[in-house]
């Protein structure tokens, strides 16, 4: 019988903490989420390898290193919502749920939505609910929003999205040209976004966040 939580903590010693992610409430969340309970059932095995892991419906579960250095760049605090938008089967989620004091996940695919609620009702995460709806539409019932994550890469980013933040608050997104990616950490000041570099990765581009994507609401 495979020991999850030995590799949840080989995880955590050998692709987080070597990445300079030390605070403690990431890492408590990382050795504690079942991140093989968050993929297909023909991908558990796969669950803690340092690499992407395909969900289907076009979403993947981000890189460990990736998420855990994103959730690092936005520093979540515990009187805080969050927006997590594409997080595919709720992984994303259930782990900034440990740290924030409500988060609201928005997926496009009907399957995946309320899989995910399924499963982070099984990991008693009673504060996070999914949101079924457009991803580049956020979730603005339950705005706005102190921190917002995109679980994949992005090309541009709606201002329907970026209307959504606080003053004052945080967006992280892997903004990917071509097969480069750069991952930047937007501070909102005075109803403006300004940009900073965070660190290197890469994932797909979600469909919804294509250049060839015209936002026309």
């Amino acid at each position: 019988m495979t020991d999850f939580a030995a590799r949840r903590l080989t995880m955590v010693d050998t692709q987080i903490r070597p990445s300079d992610v030390t605070k403690f409430p990431i890492i408590d969340a990382m050795l504690n989420v079942a991140r093989e309970n968050f993929v297909p059932d023909a991908q558990r095995e796969a669950a803690y390898v340092g690499d992407l892991v395909e969900l289907g419906s076009g979403r993947c579960l981000l890189e460990p290193r990736t998420l855990a250095k994103m959730l690092d760049a936005v520093n979540i605090s515990n009187d805080e919502v969050v927006l997590d938008i594409a997080p595919g089967l709720g992984y994303s989620t259930a782990i900034a749920a440990r740290m924030a004091e409500l988060v609201v996940a928005v997926e496009t695919d009907e399957t995946l939505a309320a899989e995910a609620q399924t499963l982070l009702m099984e990991a008693d995460v009673d504060n996070a609910i999914v949101h079924r709806g457009m991803l580049e539409l956020g979730a603005v019932e339950h705005g706005p929003y102190d921190v917002i994550m995109i679980q994949g890469g992005v090309e541009r980013l709606p201002d329907t999205l970026l209307d959504q933040l606080k003053d004052g608050g945080r967006i992280v997104c892997l903004f990917m040209e071509g097969d480069l990616g750069t991952v930047r950490v937007g501070l909102k000041s005075a109803g403006r976004v300004s940009w900073r570099y965070a660190f290197n990765a890469s994932a797909p581009i979600l469909p919804a966040f294509c250049k060839e994507c015209a936002f026309s609401l």
